[in-house]
């Protein structure tokens, strides 16, 4: 049994013609788990989450495949001690979401949003639109790996200077990408823009916190289209409203499956996840902030390259033979 939770139904016939002799599930959100107590396999987007309670409920569950790249929606140790199988999708889509992180960047750089909002208005008034020139601006670029490449490579194309935080990665291999490697409180010290592209993992949750953004320099932008969990919304709020961030993009927020959850409109919400909420909407209205649907990833292409890689995943765990695993 094949239950796949968060698809979209454009691609049903694809997965139904992959498995033609598999019981097969499809649910746009997973209400409950005693729903699909008897799965043999899970596909799952982020969105849902996959906790030690869930998977006492899942007794025949034997594999998981997640259709991203990062896992921390998944209880991997819980997993491990009941013998479950976990494979990602290692890569699908890094010049996808380098491409809209420079989305983002450019957005902000040249007040693009403001714009549009005015002249939709009838204002072609260019008062408060000034923007500023990427070229020989300081990227500081958190994380190295796949989609920071890209980052790097689009960033070398505008003419920028790029400097790397990555405790991966060594200065030599950082200078053939064409950047300089520097500690994260240097990178927030020197940098124009700065651009989260790192996992979130015990390390890196909330590493932009007070002590690293009180180094920033005035009016530095800051852009995550990783996880909304590696910033610390409180302290980037204080230091937007203090003028110190010139601006923020954002494709992930703190908060986020409360945010998109029908549960916030059917229980109390524990106090501090209120006040993450209310941290949110603040983000949300600030007219120097963006906030996308945590679309970086949602281009035809790379939503082809994610299911593909997913139903290979699934087929070779039918067959013995596992791939991508994680755990």
């Amino acid at each position: 049994h094949l239950v796949f939770v968060d698809r979209e139904k454009w691609d049903r016939d694809l997965i139904k013609k992959t498995f033609p002799k598999e019981k097969l599930t499809f649910l746009s959100r997973l209400g409950s788990w005693d729903k699909i107590k008897d799965a043999d396999a899970l596909s799952i987007f982020i969105n849902t989450k996959v906790t030690a309670s869930a998977l006492e409920k899942l007794l025949n569950l034997k594999f998981i495949a997640t259709r991203s790249t990062g896992f921390d929606h998944i209880d991997l140790e819980a997993c491990k001690a009941r013998g479950i199988k976990v494979a990602n999708v290692p890569t699908y889509g890094e010049n996808t979401v380098a491409e809209h992180t420079f989305g983002l960047i450019l957005a902000l750089s040249r007040k693009l949003v403001q714009a549009v909002n005015r002249t939709r208005k009838g204002d072609f008034s260019i008062e408060g639109l000034m923007g500023f020139d990427l070229n020989n601006k300081v990227l500081g670029v958190i994380g190295g790996g796949n989609i920071g490449k890209h980052v790097i490579r689009m960033a070398l194309g505008f003419q920028m200077k790029v400097i790397v935080s990555d405790p991966c990665l060594t200065a030599t291999q950082i200078k053939k990408l064409g950047g300089t490697k520097v500690t994260l409180s240097d990178l927030m010290k020197k940098s124009d823009i700065i651009t989260l592209h790192c996992p979130l993992c015990k390390a890196t949750c909330q590493m932009i916190n007070n002590k690293q953004l009180k180094l920033v320099k005035k009016g530095a932008l800051l852009i995550n289209t990783a996880r909304g969990e590696l910033m610390d919304t409180t302290a980037v709020l204080k230091y937007l409203e203090r003028g110190v961030l010139g601006g923020v993009g954002l494709d992930a927020v703190e908060a986020e499956k409360i945010i998109k959850s029908k549960a916030l409109l059917k229980k109390p919400l524990e106090q501090s996840e209120m006040e993450q909420v209310l941290e949110n909407y603040s983000l949300l209205k600030h007219e120097n902030v963006i906030i996308t649907p945590h679309i970086a990833f949602n281009t035809k292409e790379a939503v082809g390259r994610i299911l593909q890689t997913t139903l290979e995943n699934i087929q070779g765990h039918l067959r013995g033979q596992n791939k991508n695993l994680i755990n």
